[in-house]
C-alpha cells in the first residue's frame, strides 16, 4: 500500500475530511488531494506532524511493504484521539504565566514566613520597656494579620489564573509538532539557573540557625536570642523564595513534558488516590477536636498536627504504591 492510500484510509477512520485534515496540518485541501493521489510526497516534518495525529509510527507512513495496523496499533490510536492536544502558542503563554507568577507566588511565601519577624521584635521590645506589653502584642498581631491577609491575597490570584492550566496536572496530553523540542531547550537554558538557586536555598536554610546557636552559646540577652530568631526566619524565607521561585518555573517543564512527577502513569495514580487526603484530614480534624473538647488540654493537643503529617505521608505513601501495584 502506498503512503497516499494509508493516508486516505487514516484520515477516514478518524472521520475526517480533507479540508479537516489539511486544517490540522495547517495546509491547503488542495495539497492533501495531491497527496492521496499520488501526485506529489508529503516532506518529512508533515509525515512527522500526520503520524502524530493519526497516533501510528512513521514506519507505517513511509514502508510500502507495511500494509495493515497491527491491534496495538489501533488502540493507540483509540486513546490518542481521547487526548488533549497543547499548542506550541499555549505552551509558550503558559511557560511566560508561570515564570511571571512565579516570583510573586514566592514573594507571597516569603512574606508567610516573614509575617511573625514584627511580633517578635515588638515582645523583646517590650521586655526592655521601650513599648507597654498590650500595645506590642496588639500591633504585632495586627501587622503579622495584615501580611498574611496580603499573602494569601497574591496566592489565591496567582492560582486563580493558574487554574485554566489546571489539567497540566491531570490529563494525560499530547504535544503539537515543535512544542516538545522549545520545552526542552527553555529547560535545558534554565538548568544552571536552577541547580544555583536550590543549592543557594538550601544554603540559606542551613546557615539561618547559626546566629541562634551562637546566642544560645553565649548565653546572650532574650532581646539577642528574638533578634537572632528573626534574623533564622529571614534566612529560611529567602531560602524558600528562591526554592519555589526556580521550582515553579521548573514544573512548568515538566507538566508540558510529563515527566519527575507527571508522567502519565503518576497522573493516574494520582487520579485514583484523590480522595485520601480528603477524607484523612477530615478525620485528623474531627479526632483533634474530640480529644481537645474532651480533655480541655488544647495546649498539649496540638501535638496531634506534627504526628498527623508524618503519618500522612506515610500513609499516602502506601496509598499510592498499592494503587500502583493494581494499576499494572
Amino acid at each position: 500500500m502506498i503512503l497516499g492510500d494509508k493516508i486516505t484510509k487514516l484520515r477516514k477512520q478518524n472521520g475526517w475530511s480533507q479540508e479537516e485534515l489539511a486544517e490540522k496540518l495547517g495546509i491547503s485541501r488542495q495539497s492533501v488531494s495531491k497527496w492521496e493521489s499520488g501526485q506529489s510526497m508529503p516532506d518529512i516534518d508533515k509525515i512527522i506532524r500526520m503520524s502524530g495525529l493519526f497516533g501510528i509510527s512513521t514506519d507505517y507512513l513511509l514502508k510500502d511493504e507495511l500494509e495493515e495496523i497491527s491491534p496495538e496499533t489501533s488502540v493507540e490510536i483509540k486513546e490518542e484521539k481521547n487526548l488533549r492536544e497543547v499548542t506550541l502558542e499555549e505552551a509558550n503563554t503558559y511557560m511566560d504565566l508561570t515564570e511571571r507568577l512565579s516570583v510573586r507566588i514566592a514573594g507571597a511565601v516569603l512574606a508567610l514566613i516573614l509575617s511573625p519577624c514584627c511580633l517578635i521584635l515588638l515582645a523583646g521590645l517590650s521586655e526592655r520597656n521601650v513599648l507597654s506589653e498590650s500595645m506590642a502584642g496588639g500591633l504585632g498581631v495586627v501587622i503579622l494579620l495584615l501580611i498574611v491577609a496580603a499573602s494569601t491575597a497574591v496566592l489565591i490570584g496567582a492560582g486563580m489564573q493558574l487554574d485554566r492550566y489546571e489539567y497540566l496536572e491531570k490529563e494525560v496530553i499530547t504535544l503539537a509538532y515543535g512544542v516538545q523540542g522549545v520545552v526542552e531547550k527553555k529547560k535545558e537554558s534554565r538548568e544552571p539557573d536552577y541547580r544555583k538557586k536550590i543549592i543557594a536555598g538550601v544554603v540559606f536554610c542551613i546557615l539561618g540557625v547559626i546566629p541562634l546557636l551562637l546566642a544560645g552559646a553565649a548565653d546572650a540577652s532574650d532581646f539577642v536570642c528574638l533578634i537572632c530568631v528573626d534574623i533564622l526566619l529571614l534566612c529560611v524565607a529567602c531560602g524558600v523564595f528562591l526554592m519555589i521561585q526556580t521550582g515553579c518555573v521548573n514544573g512548568s517543564y515538566h507538566k508540558l513534558l510529563q515527566e519527575g512527577d507527571y508522567t502519565p502513569e503518576k497522573k493516574e495514580i494520582n487520579r485514583r488516590t484523590s480522595f485520601f487526603p480528603g477524607i484523612y484530614w477530615c478525620i485528623i480534624t474531627a479526632i483533634y477536636l474530640g480529644v481537645s473538647f474532651y480533655t480541655q488540654s488544647w495546649q498539649k493537643s496540638w501535638i496531634i498536627w506534627p504526628v498527623a503529617g508524618v503519618l500522612f505521608a506515610a500513609l499516602y505513601g502506601i496509598v499510592q504504591a498499592v494503587t500502583k501495584r493494581n494499576t499494572r
